[in-house]
């Protein structure tokens, strides 16, 4: 499909007219969504949407300024709506389409770019985009498989802690007057929860500013480049965490560069590309030693070879991969692997976290009813 633009050919009617209402409007917009904005206003559901509904109208032979022109006219959402202004007056000004998408980071990744830039040269725009959109849901499927795995669980921590609190700063304190009488008597942990009431209710204030500093705290010292590297390393050397997270990173590095490979973008292109799809300063180290080696002509699979987090089975695909040609075919089926075999150990966690949080409650909740009604015993038995 040929996607040059001849203004005086293609232009539709109103064209005109359109452009300098968006030429008011684009200095604002682009103002209004560069940054942070955009980040938390234009969501990868977005564009999903974007991505489908272009490739649709490219499929039917609608030229690339007039589909962006009727997206424009589609889309209510006010900061995607100026992206897509300025991206059809980029076109119309003489810009290929992935010159236009350059300038939107936030929503249009160096990858995406890439792509496009690739399919232009080739003529096979629709295509890619079609597996562009294809990559993102199964990167948001995937994304909505570990919310639901991490939800239950963390919704029972919470509502454990919810009920201690309750119980010690309410329920604990009316028991503790009565059992003044037979301090010495009473259980180890029934002292210890007395001790723990008393604290909670006295030092409400203090208790809870501490908290709020402590959390600020650790945030902020997160933010700092050396503990979110301390950060990354973590999650690759626990045993349980390092295995899901090279999952998640590996089918994600997998998914891109082969999707990149099968349409014609070059090794080098594509792993430049990937700097920032994995975010994680040891796997970016990685993809960079890559980069390293493939430009010194010593192939890909040496620089797999040669790293301790890629798996044996996957440093051998790749391999077979390279020789036989087919590599960014191998790696779309590794990233298909990593994806349904990440899919299933997250919903077995799940099952498995629910019945030890269970479990947890059941012992917390134990523990306070049994310091609660020992010590009431034997009050009874004293009063008799």
């Amino acid at each position: 499909m040929a996607l040059e633009f001849d203004p005086e050919r293609d232009a539709p009617a109103g064209l005109a007219a359109a452009q300098g209402t968006q030429g008011a409007q684009a200095p604002t917009a682009m103002r209004t969504i560069g940054g942070l904005q955009v980040r938390a206003g234009v969501r990868a559901a977005d564009r999903i949407s974007f991505t489908e509904r272009l490739a649709l109208l490219l499929e039917t032979g609608v030229p690339l300024h007039a589909a962006l022109r009727s997206l424009q006219e589609q889309t209510e959402h006010p900061q995607l709506r100026a992206m897509i202004a300025r991206m059809a007056d980029d076109i119309v000004g003489g810009c290929r389409f992935s010159e236009a998408l350059a300038p939107h980071p936030a929503l249009f990744p160096p990858t995406f770019v890439n792509l496009v830039a690739a399919s232009e040269a080739g003529g096979f725009l629709p295509e890619v985009l079609n597996q562009l959109v294809d990559m993102d849901e199964k990167q948001e499927k995937l994304r909505a498989t570990l919310v639901s795995a991490l939800s239950y669980p963390a919704f029972l921590i919470v509502f454990s802690l919810l009920v201690v609190v309750f119980i010690l700063m309410f329920v604990f304190p009316k028991f503790a007057v009565m059992f003044t009488s037979i301090y010495d008597e009473l259980p180890a942990t029934t002292k210890v929860l007395i001790a723990v009431s008393a604290a909670l209710t006295e030092h409400t204030a203090l208790i809870g500013g501490a908290l709020l500093a402590l959390i600020a705290a650790l945030t902020l010292a997160l933010r700092r480049p050396a503990a979110q590297a301390w950060l990354d390393r973590l999650k690759l050397r626990l045993p349980l965490v390092r295995d899901i997270y090279i999952k998640i990173y590996l089918g994600r590095l997998m998914r891109v560069m082969g999707i990149s490979l099968q349409r014609g973008v070059t090794i080098v292109a594509t792993l430049q590309a990937c700097r920032e799809v994995v975010p994680n300063r040891e796997f970016q180290h990685f993809i960079a030693e890559l980069e390293v080696q493939v430009n010194e002509g010593r192939g890909i699979a040496a620089g797999f070879q040669g790293s301790a987090l890629i798996p044996v089975s996957v440093r051998q695909m790749i391999a077979t991969g390279e020789q036989s040609g087919a590599l960014g075919h191998v790696m779309g089926r590794i990233a298909d692997f990593y994806d349904r075999e990440l899919s299933k150990q997250l919903n077995t966690l799940s099952k498995l976290a629910e019945p030890v949080m269970l479990m947890v409650m059941g012992v917390l909740v134990g523990t306070i009813v049994s310091s609660l009604i020992l010590p009431i015993f034997k009050l009874s038995r004293a009063a008799h």
